[in-house]
């Protein structure tokens, strides 16, 4: 758990920042050429998945794919923020775009994490010299997230003298990004030993890759069903070399994928904002801009402007940890994914109702945003599987520390309070000492198996955890003497309030909608769930909210 990753950005894989801006800056030549936003409409009403476009933005030309490719292997060598920045910019462009873009990612992950090194050599060798758009296919239609329930099989073949020749595989994936054109694909199947990774390629004898779906959003990317009937893959395309390894490598690849939708979530949040802005600025009622207009802003731009700065911050850190070398960061994964996605659904939720009518036509284009990025809510494991997740983790870990997890981001926040008390760090610090009491409670009284109190949990943690990240980002640009440090701190300070606004809301309903009866509740957590911290968070609101409103329309 990271108390401060100011000091640690010398010795981080991926690109300096200025290589990373290079590409930033080629994927917007790449936007006025090849995707205006006439081009992305054309795409979204006819349900046009843009082969060509997307094999040149792979080609040698322009190569986008090379980022998250390792030098060694052709590429450029790209970490985990390097990724998150393309795939979050390619997000503001088209996420159906970006999802194509992502799922070449995603089908390179398992090799990436698991292959051998002449596997390593042959696959990211091809994708690298942009010659193979690449999928991955593990989700099943009646599996889903269980990874452990897939029910395609890969049986070994041997031959006369009993040495392994490879194995043939049987069954169907389902919603699988770019399957109806990937030239090969990374798939998870099951063998005598468990779960396991393989190359299959397109035009394999039994291997259809079938139509496309119609789909609510996302409408330029690619989804289709793939069938495998009586496949023969040879032993050489078995990812790893060793069968029965594809959960934990699976696992291995989550940590890393999850935040990358999490990036897709904030692009598409963070467009839909910039449309609102953009309009609320021009768009004259009752004799003055809406942007002037405080229950306009205060409801349905500022809020959405604070909770996608958090997403950053937290999706930030979570990056920097991976290039850093760290591994054991699922949970991390699943709490920037379910924060930033749904943070980015309901920007694009409250575009469309800030641009009124507008916000209903196509050509104002926030009610595509708003198709296209629910889907970051589901794949990749939905927003409930991630909640499963957070709160299971986070529980298990309170409980075998004895409060100690929650209770040092309790002491941190409080001693950053002491340095810094104008970011609202002792909201936060008051919010993890409630979490850490309301987990026990739960945890005593056996309410772990009741799913709807531990989503309860789960939305805590994720928004404590959230928060204090934003809380160290506003720290380091005071530090710093950052230009955006004014903005950072004031948005903390905002948040604060959010999350002690949950923290009082989520425990209340814990404890008294599981039926304790009163004397069963410990005084201290009667204390903890009191409003003198939600009280103390509110303090300065509206003013902040003024003052954040002035900044994103430019009226200080």
């Amino acid at each position: 758990m990271p108390t401060d990753i100011g000091d640690r950005t010398k010795d981080l894989a991926g690109l300096d920042s200025e290589s990373r801006q290079i590409v930033l800056d080629t994927l917007g030549l790449v936007r006025k050429r090849l995707l205006p936003k006439e081009k992305i409409l054309e795409l979204d009403k006819k349900e046009e998945f843009p082969e060509e476009i997307i094999r040149e933005m792979m080609g040698p030309d322009i190569g986008l794919q090379l980022l998250f490719i390792p030098e060694e292997y052709g590429g450029m060598g790209g970490g985990a923020r390097d990724s998150c920045a393309l795939i979050g910019e390619m997000a503001k462009i088209c996420l159906g775009v970006a999802t194509a873009l992502f799922a070449v990612q995603l089908g390179a992950d398992p090799i990436l994490f698991a292959a051998t090194e002449e596997q390593k050599q042959k696959w990211l060798g091809k994708i690298a010299e942009g010659d193979a758009l690449v999928a991955y296919a593990v989700t099943e239609a009646e599996a889903g997230s269980n990874l452990a329930a897939l029910k395609t099989k890969a049986e070994p073949v041997r031959n006369d003298s009993g040495q392994l020749t490879g194995y043939v595989i049987n069954g169907t994936k389902q919603f699988i990004s770019n399957g109806g054109f990937a030239d090969f694909i990374t798939v998870l199947a099951k063998t005598p030993e468990g779960p396991t990774f393989f190359i299959v390629e397109k035009g394999m004898e039994g291997f259809h890759q079938g139509k496309g779906e119609d789909k609510h959003g996302i409408r330029a990317s690619n989804t289709s069903p793939l069938t495998f009937t009586d496949v023969f893959v040879p032993v050489e395309n078995l990812l790893g070399g060793v069968p029965g390894q594809g959960l934990k490598q699976a696992n291995m690849v989550f940590g890393h994928t999850r935040l990358m939708v999490a990036a897709m979530g904030l692009g598409a949040g963070e467009a839909a904002l910039d449309i609102v802005i953009d309009y609320a600025k021009k768009r004259v009622q009752f004799g003055s801009p809406l942007s002037e207009k405080q229950g306009y802003t205060h409801k349905l731009v500022v809020p959405n402007a604070v909770r996608l700065e958090a997403a950053a911050a937290y999706m930030d850190e979570q990056a920097t940890r991976l290039d850093a070398g760290e591994k054991d960061l699922q949970v991390e994964g699943s709490i920037a994914k379910y924060f930033a996605t749904e943070a980015g659904n309901k920007a694009a939720d409250d575009a469309i109702q800030a641009l009124g009518g507008y916000g209903y036509i196509t050509e104002y284009v926030v009610e595509k945003i708003k198709r296209d990025v629910k889907i970051t809510c589901i794949y990749e494991g939905t927003s409930e599987i991630q909640q499963n997740i957070i709160s299971t983790f986070r529980w298990r870990t309170t409980v075998k520390s004895k409060g100690d997890y929650y209770g040092a981001m309790a002491q941190e926040m409080e001693s950053l309070h002491s340095s810094v008390p104008e970011i609202g760090a002792a909201t936060y610090a008051w919010a993890a000492k409630a979490l850490n009491e309301t987990i026990m409670l739960v945890h005593n009284h056996r309410l772990t198996k009741q799913q709807y109190i531990m989503f309860f949990l789960a939305d805590m943690m994720t928004c404590i955890e959230v928060g204090i990240s934003l809380a160290r980002k506003a720290k380091r640009l005071i530090e710093d003497r950052s230009s955006q440090a004014k903005k950072i701190v004031i948005m903390c300070r905002i948040f604060a309030s959010e999350v002690a606004e949950l923290i009082t809301r989520n425990t209340i309903k814990i404890v008294t909608g599981s039926g304790l009866a009163q004397e069963e509740i410990p005084s201290t957590l009667k204390e903890r769930i009191g409003y003198e911290g939600f009280t103390a968070s509110c303090s300065g609101l509206i003013r902040d909210m003024d003052a954040v409103a002035d900044i994103l329309f430019g009226r200080e």
